[in-house]
């Protein structure tokens, strides 16, 4: 707001003194598509191999499932929108909710749901997978673009971006069933739920469930 105000008042009494700040951002304008150009090439090639790490490893798919199961339960069941979390082999983490207690009677629900069939419930909206796809959407069709047209424009960005946008979630949603969460959760159990930081310096809390692999004895 002030910056706001100091340049008004810039423009008011001494307009000239913003031909160089106007030229800078210029400047600035005309070096995105290299930005991005040098952005999309680094995608193309780090997305793609952060997904297979993922898809080749059964544990982390499963506990990516019972992530995103304890986040449609939390929001269904309790009204939490706003969460966020991240899976490993061990388990998983829910930010955004100080109650263990309730993050563990959803993590338990969703793991009864995903065990009697809802596999929706292993698919989330708001998974980073998403985003990560639209990312390497965005920088397959600039690149596309560029070298179909020649040009690093603006424009070409930009429609990359919106196309990336529309399509992303959609993909993501694809690239999440069949690559980065595993719903089959038959043998999967919940040890505990942990208390594992945050609410310090503005973090915000965060609580590990811990998860383990029961294998069947008559399997």
């Amino acid at each position: 707001m002030f910056m706001l105000l100091l340049l008004f008042i810039l423009f008011l009494f001494s307009p000239y003194l913003l031909l160089p700040i106007a030229g800078f951002f210029i400047f600035l304008l005309l070096l995105l598509p290299f930005k991005f150009t040098f952005d999309s090439i680094l995608r193309l090639f780090t997305i793609p191999s952060q997904i297979y790490k993922i898809a080749t490893n059964p544990e982390l798919r499963k506990n990516h499932a019972l992530e995103h199961a304890t986040a449609n339960v939390l929001d269904r069941n309790y009204g939490y929108q706003n969460l966020a979390g991240y899976a490993d082999e061990g388990g998983f983490f829910i930010i955004g909710t100080q109650d263990s207690l309730m993050v563990e009677q959803a993590a338990r629900e969703g793991l009864a749901l995903l065990k009697a069939g809802e596999e929706e419930l292993a698919i989330h909206g708001k998974c980073g997978t998403s985003i990560t796809v639209a990312n390497f959407i965005s920088a397959l069709i600039f690149i596309i673009l560029i070298l179909s047209t020649g040009y690093f424009s603006l424009i070409n960005m930009v429609l990359a971006i919106l196309i990336a946008n529309l399509a992303g979630p959609l993909l993501g949603k694809y690239v999440q069933k069949y690559f980065t969460t595993s719903a089959d959760v038959e043998e999967m159990e919940i040890v505990s739920t942990n208390f594992a930081g945050g609410n310090h310096w503005r973090a915000p809390a965060k609580i590990f469930v811990k998860t383990t692999r029961i294998p069947y004895l008559n399997r």
